[in-house]
């Protein structure tokens, strides 16, 4: 399911949206804080950017930059949407665990799932694949919402440590499971298009909780799921 499914996207009227719509198979918990832009806020930010593009170079009266302001503000107002929901509404199931030693050791991977995100240092993109791991205790949760977790934090501005902690922390508290694993990869365009510009590198995060923080036979094991090895 591509995010342009998961999000309709805004209600608008000739200058600018108003309300966030949350799609068809939104969750409610990710849509409980819809930012409100009114059309002559959005009408001052358009001029400010053109303002602003024009000052780069960019050629602002051309019939293919002309809407260009409005389109990368709501380019940008989509690519943040993770800020209005509410993780702590998300729901889980009880366990399917019968009891014996597996329950502490049986792991549930989910990945990869790919995320998008904002560096919050430069605005740029950055984006990878994540993997999150736990060992249920009592709960079990859907697995369609570990991938809307991913996103609910990703569609930031962010950072990648950020978001792998908030992950962590999250499923820790909404499952109060054995372990907790989470495991990013991430492409940063700030370091390719600026800077170093450093093109073939990318960053690699893990979160450990619980039975994963104490055990390296069970963190190797989430490792080799995730496809790497050593």
């Amino acid at each position: 399911m591509s995010d342009h499914t998961d999000r309709v996207g805004v209600a608008s009227d000739a200058t600018g949206p108003a309300v966030t719509v949350s799609g068809a198979f939104a969750e409610e918990w990710e849509a409980v804080a819809p930012r409100q832009i009114d059309p002559e806020q959005w009408q001052r930010f358009e001029a400010y950017m053109r303002e602003i593009f024009t000052a780069m170079g960019l050629p602002a009266g051309s019939s293919s930059t002309m809407d260009t302001p409005r389109r990368f503000l709501r380019a940008i107002f989509d690519a943040t949407s993770g800020f209005e929901g509410d993780e702590k509404l998300v729901t889980a199931f009880a366990t399917e665990c019968r009891g014996g030693p597996d329950c502490r050791i049986s792991q549930v991977v989910e990945g990869p799932i790919p995320f998008f995100s904002l560096c919050e240092h430069h605005s740029l993109p950055f984006f990878g694949r994540a993997y999150i791991g736990y060992i249920a205790h009592e709960h079990i949760l859907g697995l369609s919402k570990l991938t809307r977790l991913v996103r609910l934090f990703a569609r930031r501005f962010s950072v990648q440590e950020r978001i792998g902690q908030q992950l962590a922390d999250a499923l820790d508290r909404i499952l109060a499971p054995h372990g907790v694993a989470v495991h990013l990869e991430a492409v940063h365009l700030c370091t390719q298009m600026r800077g170093v510009r450093e093109l073939d590198s990318s960053t690699r995060t893990t979160y450990w909780r619980g039975n994963y923080d104490a055990d390296a036979q069970l963190r190797a094991e989430f490792i080799g799921l995730c496809g790497h090895r050593g």
